[in-house]
């Protein structure tokens, strides 16, 4: 059984252990894709999340002669993200990386193309800012360790929903199953998981905008429900480290979130029902939703159950996206 443990470096030493790096000749250009994320996994609120192989987002970035970033394109958004290079988490991100290395003297284009649904739980600003930072430290010939890359991350995630959880970039960035076991300092654990598990992933078009979702999150809960969560994050653990697909499926339980932010879904528990009755494993949100997701033992039960769920939200006139996948090991990749 393999057992892979990578630990991020607490973010004051990303900043200030690097070595110097040239800049690359006028002209240079990469391009690079990174996934989208499952944030959560049901009862690990803000500690656990897995990458997943489709959609993602696609950053082309070029060396110009004029030291500073520019944003010159963005397709897939509707008009919605901004090209203010200040405004936008791929270059506030890839600025802040730029100024922990001493070279903010490069000038670079940004092209960022959208290739996923924006606001739909699947971590649409996280792919963004992580294809701009691996973009960058590739340019530069950075030889660090990823992980590295993640406090810049952050900082995008803090623009785009008012704080900095790394549930989203985390799996993003490194690639796998991710625990984040500490914030301060950052501490961050690769996690098994088995190879056979598939995830049917299925976002209905409509608006859950990630800052209202975590405003209606309870701040004080009682000790019991505590104990459950707690219970369910360890099984769940336990579940990947041992490979037991089925305690993976039990522990999967949220006695804090889920009942406040399914209200904001629609039909969620029905879909839920339709889901395990096809054969899922587990079912749940992801992220702050509106996108949810089911664990299967198999692609075929996976591909029935997005079909299942489609057809349920198509009743309701509901417009939806489907997405099948096992969990993505490879992160982002120059393409």
């Amino acid at each position: 059984m393999e057992q892979e443990i990578e630990a991020a470096m607490p973010v004051q030493d990303t900043i200030n252990d690097r070595p110097a790096h040239n800049l690359p000749p006028v002209g240079t250009q990469i391009r690079v894709f990174a996934p989208a994320t499952v944030a959560n996994v049901v009862c690990g609120f803000d500690v656990l999340g897995f990458a997943v192989n489709e959609p993602g987002d696609e950053v082309i970035m070029r060396v110009t002669e004029t030291p500073g970033i520019t944003i010159s394109k963005i397709t897939g958004d509707n008009g919605r993200l901004p090209l203010a290079p200040e405004k936008n988490t791929v270059s506030v991100s890839v600025q802040a990386y730029l100024e922990s290395i001493g070279r903010t003297d490069i000038g670079l284009d940004i092209e960022l193309h959208k290739k996923m649904p924006i606001g739909s739980g699947l971590g649409s600003s996280s792919a963004s800012t992580v294809a701009g930072l691996f973009a960058i430290k590739n340019l530069m010939g950075d030889d660090t360790d990823v992980a590295k890359l993640l406090p810049f991350a952050m900082k995008g995630e803090e623009m785009a929903c008012g704080h900095g959880h790394a549930d989203n970039v985390a799996p993003a960035l490194l690639g796998g199953f991710v625990l984040i076991r500490s914030y301060e300092p950052l501490d961050v654990i690769r996690l098994p998981h088995p190879k056979d598990l598939h995830c049917a992933i299925v976002f209905p078009d409509v608006d859950v905008p990630t800052r209202e979702a975590r405003q209606i999150i309870r701040t004080k809960i009682n000790m019991k429900d505590a104990v459950t969560q707690w219970g369910n994050i360890a099984g769940l653990v336990s579940g990947l480290y041992t490979q037991d697909i089925d305690l993976i499926g039990r522990s999967m339980q949220d006695v804090l979130v889920e009942p406040v932010r399914s209200i904001l879904i629609p039909d969620f528990y029905k879909m839920r029902e339709l889901a395990m009755e096809a054969g899922a494993v587990s079912f749940g949100i992801s992220g702050s939703g509106p996108s949810v997701f089911a664990f299967t033992r198999d692609e075929e039960t996976a591909k029935r159950i997005n079909q299942i769920l489609q057809q349920h939200l198509t009743s309701l006139k509901i417009n939806s996206y489907a997405y099948t996948s096992t969990i993505n090991d490879a992160g982002p990749r120059v393409l």
